[in-house]
C-alpha cells in the first residue's frame, strides 16, 4: 500500500508541477527551437566592486536579490574580516545596483577558524519569508587538491534575521572535523563526494519560487574529471527540504521521455554531460581545493518558455593545476529542467573584453536582471587573473599579516593585497543578448 501511495503522490505532484507552468514539450515551444545563439555584450561590462567570488543569486519577494559571497569581505570598506561565506542583498539594476550585508547571517570568520573545515556558500533560494541555503565542505587532504565532501543545509524563517540548522536547532553550528558525519548534513560522503555542490533552479521576476510546491536543484556527480562534469538533478517538496528522505533523484526517462524520479541516490543519472578536461587534479597551493567546475546557474525564462543554463569549466594548466589557461564558458537552453540541453554558445577560452589573461569562472545568470521580454539577461562572475603571481609573492602577504594586531588590520592588508594582484576578484557583470531565428 505504501508503494502505491508513493506512486500516486508522485504522479499527482508531477501533474501539479506541469499545471504550474513547468515544462512543455519542445514541439510546443517555438521560442526554444528558435533561439540560435547568444552575444556577450562587451560594451556593457561593469566591475561592481566587492571582493570575493561565488555570487549565487536568488530573487526575494520584495524584488531585491540575495547574492552569496565567498572568500572575501564583500563590499565592506574598510573590511572588518574575511568570510568563508556571507549573504548580501542587491537592490537596483546595472550599472549601479546597491549592495548591503544581510546582518543576521551566521558568522563564519575565516581567521577565527584557521585549522577548521571551511564552509562555502552555494545554492540559495527564498520562498516567502524562508531562505534555504546549502553550504559545501571539504576533506583535509594535502597530497592532492582537497575534495568536496558534503552539503549542509541552513535556513531562516524570517527573511535572514535568525538562522537554524536542518534539525531546527539554533544557532547554526559549523561542525569541526570530528563532528562531521551523516545526519548533520543533507549529503555527506556520497560516492566521490557527489552532490556536495548544489544550486537551486531559479525563477525570474513574477514567477513562483517553488512551482507546484517543489524545489528543483542541480548538483555535480563527484570531484574528479569524468564525474564532476556529470550534471545531476533532484527535487524536494518545499515543505520537506530538511528531510533527506523526501529528496527524489532524476533516474532517467521513461518510454514517453518523461522523467523517472527515485528515492535511491544510487539510481541517479546525469541530465547533461559537460566536456571533460576542465577539472584540476594537482595543487596550486598547499591545502588547495578542487575548484568549482561545472556547477551551473539555471533560470526559467518565463516570457520565452524555456530554461537557460550558464556553466564554466576551469582552465587546467599542463601541470594539472587550476587557472593555467582561460576557462571554458557555455550557455544552454532546454524545454524542461531535465533536458535535453542544447548548447547555444561556446567559448573554449573565455576572455571578457578579449583579455587572454582573464581567468573568469563561476558564471551566474542574475534572476532579477532578465529583460521583461526574456531576450536578454545579465551575467555575473569573478576573475582570478593574477592568481599565479599572487602565489609567487604569498610570502610577502604572510610577512605583512604577521605584523597585524587586530582582525580588521589583517582583513585590510589581505584585501589590499588581493586587489593589487587580482583586480578582477570582484562582482563583474555583463549583458547577454539571446539571438532568435526569424519566426
Amino acid at each position: 500500500m505504501s508503494d502505491r501511495r508513493t506512486f500516486l503522490q508522485g504522479s499527482l505532484a508531477s501533474l501539479a508541477t506541469g499545471m504550474a507552468g513547468m515544462p512543455t514539450p519542445a514541439s510546443a515551444n517555438p521560442a526554444h527551437r528558435q533561439v540560435i545563439g547568444a552575444v556577450r555584450r562587451e560594451d556593457t561590462i561593469v566591475r561592481l566592486g566587492g571582493l570575493g567570488d561565488g555570487y549565487k543569486m536568488t530573487l526575494r519577494p520584495d524584488g531585491t536579490q540575495l547574492v552569496v559571497v565567498n572568500d572575501g569581505p564583500g563590499w565592506n570598506d574598510p573590511p572588518t574580516t574575511f568570510y568563508n561565506t556571507r549573504l548580501w542583498t542587491v537592490s537596483g539594476n546595472p550599472p549601479a545596483p546597491r549592495f548591503a550585508m544581510l546582518p543576521g547571517y551566521p558568522d563564519l570568520d575565516r581567521d577565527a577558524r584557521p585549522d577548521a573545515p571551511r564552509y562555502y556558500g552555494h545554492g540559495v533560494i527564498q520562498v516567502g519569508p524562508r531562505i534555504y541555503q546549502f553550504v559545501a565542505t571539504h576533506d583535509a587532504a594535502q597530497d592532492r587538491p582537497q575534495r568536496w565532501r558534503g552539503a549542509k543545509l541552513i535556513l531562516s524563517d524570517d527573511g535572514g534575521t535568525t538562522w537554524r540548522n536542518r534539525d531546527g536547532t539554533t544557532p547554526v553550528v559549523w561542525e569541526d572535523w570530528a563532528e562531521q558525519r551523516r545526519g548533520r548534513f543533507t549529503f555527506f560522503d556520497e560516492p566521490d563526494g557527489a552532490l556536495s555542490l548544489l544550486t537551486f533552479l531559479q525563477q525570474m521576476r513574477g514567477q513562483p519560487a517553488a512551482p507546484g510546491g517543489w524545489l528543483t536543484l542541480y548538483g555535480l556527480d563527484g570531484n574528479t574529471d569524468g564525474w564532476m562534469n556529470h550534471l545531476l538533478l533532484l527535487r524536494v517538496p518545499v515543505d520537506a527540504v530538511t528531510d533527506r528522505a523526501a529528496y527524489r533523484f532524476f533516474a532517467g526517462r521513461d518510454a514517453m521521455g518523461q522523467p523517472i524520479w527515485s528515492a535511491d541516490i544510487a539510481a541517479r543519472r546525469p541530465v547533461h554531460r559537460f566536456p571533460r578536461g576542465w577539472v584540476n587534479h594537482a595543487n596550486l597551493f598547499p591545502g588547495d581545493l578542487v575548484v568549482e567546475s561545472w556547477l551551473p546557474s539555471v533560470v526559467y525564462n518565463a516570457p520565452l518558455g524555456f530554461y537557460m543554463m550558464a556553466s564554466a569549466g576551469i582552465g587546467v594548466g599542463a601541470d594539472g593545476t587550476e587557472f593555467g589557461k582561460p576557462s571554458y564558458f557555455g550557455l544552454w537552453v532546454s524545454p524542461s529542467p531535465w533536458g535535453p540541453w542544447r548548447q547555444i554558445h561556446e567559448e573554449a577560452a573565455w576572455s571578457p573584453r578579449g583579455d587572454q589573461h582573464a581567468r573568469a569562472y563561476a558564471p551566474q545568470i542574475a534572476p532579477g536582471w532578465i529583460a521583461a521580454d526574456g531576450r536578454s539577461f545579465w551575467l555575473v562572475w569573478s576573475d582570478l587573473r593574477g592568481i599565479r603571481a599572487f602565489g609567487h609573492d604569498e610570502a610577502l602577504l604572510d610577512a605583512a599579516l604577521a605584523k597585524a594586531s587586530t582582525p580588521a588590520e589583517r582583513a585590510t592588508i589581505e584585501t589590499r593585497f588581493l586587489q593589487q594582484y587580482m583586480p578582477g576578484f570582484s562582482f563583474n557583470a555583463q549583458r547577454v543578448d539571446l539571438r532568435l531565428a526569424p519566426a
